[in-house]
């Protein structure tokens, strides 16, 4: 009986999962050292800003602006980094971007003053938008499903690691004043790893491929310009207010804009029913884990890149420690990243999801607490290791978030989707980061002014904790777990 011997037809669960990119794992490697170089010029960068100003002579405002000119750079052209990679292949932008990034680096070191450092920083910026987005898709197109989670699972403790060496590596150049280059050395460590990256990234990258279709490969330069200006209207009178005394315009500024971001909404519905491509896939908004993480990151991300810039600013404005004191004393933290990433990634992410992210937020809330007792009771008397405990316990926080955030924000996202998806949770994370920057390093200069460092230092990392909270509240927004289809939902 034929029907007894034939073997039966596979039922289309049983298909084989996809083995992925044969050389990911090699791959994954070249994305970590682009987001490692990154990282690394943001922080060591923070550590050697005293230093630029001594050198320089500028403003407290231009402190801020050599973080927020490339961070700003790099949140609004973010997500058209993502679209070109979708369009022209996203190994072709990684290693433009990477490319460029060098060569940025390099003007960095050579700018004679503030202002073209600044110029620089934002020509680094608009290369890092072109480079990092493209990590995440690749990631997405490399990885199998069941790998997926073990791959950005790797992203804490390298990233952990990094800010390890970021501010002591910072610290030490600029005492060290190699050549007698000071603090330009900062920015030229980046000419060697950028170099490394782009030849490992044409070795080792899948070949190019693009998710181009008809009427579908145009760019959005006016949603590019409404969307920059919706940031830069928050953003520049942030920074500058204080300085300036907050005249009128800057409130004014910082109201409009809101409308302006409605604006940038408006021109992208107009652009898909004319059948063009929108900077921001629409489609993305109606996933409940992806806009939930974009709210959470973004009070998330300008928390910690706050609190980086006033704890260096602090040690060295307040304390008089030298750049190599300052890097080194935050160890703990950096340490306590790269034990919350793995424990998160390896162990309590999978089992406990978003519990996960809720603890990360409490604890990191309860070490930023623990500064301000530091430096409220030691006050002159302050040394490094009566920080341990509090940076320790905000890095543990702070590693336990990192881990599974991003698996989380892209549960659901579709193949088609991933490109414009980098580029929103990327220009996320670096528009929270300005933000930061701009109202942290606003708030600690201008209590600074009237209280002293040692308040003003005290009463930021108050309101660092109180970032933290809203963080943890909005948090409840998200899916329990990173996979809808492993974890029902709430």
């Amino acid at each position: 009986m034929t029907s007894q011997t034939a073997p039966p037809a596979p039922a289309p669960s049983a298909a084989p999962e996809p083995a992925g990119y044969r050389l990911r794992w090699a791959a994954l490697a070249v994305i970590l050292a682009a987001e490692v170089m990154d990282l690394l010029d943001t922080t060591i960068v923070g550590v050697a800003s005293p230093a630029i100003q001594h050198d320089f002579g500028g403003s407290d405002a231009q402190i801020q602006w050599i973080s927020a000119s490339y961070t700003l750079a790099f949140a609004v052209l973010l997500i058209t980094g993502g679209r070109l990679g979708d369009l022209f292949g996203r190994k072709r932008l990684f290693v433009a971007g990477a490319a460029g990034f060098t060569a940025a680096s390099v003007l960095c070191a050579a700018a004679p003053g503030a202002g073209t450092l600044i110029a620089a920083r934002t020509v680094q910026g608009l290369f890092a938008a072109l480079l990092i987005p493209q990590g995440l898709g690749l990631i997405k197109a490399m990885f199998p499903p069941k790998e997926v989670g073990a791959a950005f699972g790797l992203f804490g403790p390298v990233l952990g690691l990094s800010s390890v060496l970021g501010p002591t590596l910072g610290g030490y150049l600029t005492d060290a004043d190699w050549f007698g280059t000071g603090w330009r050395m900062v920015f030229l460590i980046n000419l060697p790893l950028g170099v490394l990256a782009v030849l490992a990234a044409l070795k080792v990258l899948p070949a190019n491929h693009t998710t181009r279709t008809p009427g579908a490969d145009r760019l959005d330069p006016v949603g590019v310009l409404v969307l920059s200006a919706a940031v830069l209207l928050l953003v520049y009178p942030l920074v500058q207010g204080r300085e300036l005394d907050w005249p009128l315009w800057t409130y004014a500024a910082m109201a409009a804009s809101l409308p302006v971001l409605w604006l940038f909404t408006v021109h992208q519905r107009r652009v898909l029913r004319r059948g063009g491509t929108p900077l921001i896939e629409p489609s993305l908004f109606g996933k409940r884990a992806f806009t939930s993480a974009l709210a959470t990151g973004l009070v998330f991300f300008a928390a910690v890149s706050g609190l980086l810039l006033v704890f260096t600013l602090y040690l060295q404005l307040g304390l008089g420690w030298t750049p190599l004191h300052s890097g080194l004393s935050m160890i703990p933290l950096s340490l306590g990243i790269v034990l919350g990433a793995v424990l998160s990634g390896a162990v309590l992410g999978p089992r406990y999801g978003r519990k996960v992210l809720h603890a990360g937020m409490a604890i990191a809330a309860a070490g930023v607490l623990g500064l301000w007792a530091s430096v409220d009771h030691w006050a002159d008397g302050l040394t490094s290791w009566e920080l341990v405990p509090a940076l320790a316990a905000a890095g543990l926080g702070l590693g336990l978030i990192m881990a599974p955030f991003f698996d989380i924000a892209l549960a659901g996202v579709e193949d088609s989707e991933t490109g414009s998806a980098a580029g929103v949770l990327n220009a996320q994370q670096q528009l929270g980061g300005s933000i930061g920057v701009a109202l942290l390093g606003t708030a600690f200069f201008g209590w600074a002014g009237s209280d002293g460092f040692r308040h003003a230092a005290g009463w930021t990392y108050g309101l660092t904790a109180g970032l933290f909270a809203v963080t943890f509240a909005v948090a409840f927004l998200l899916p329990r777990h990173a996979r809808p289809q492993d974890a029902p939902e709430v």
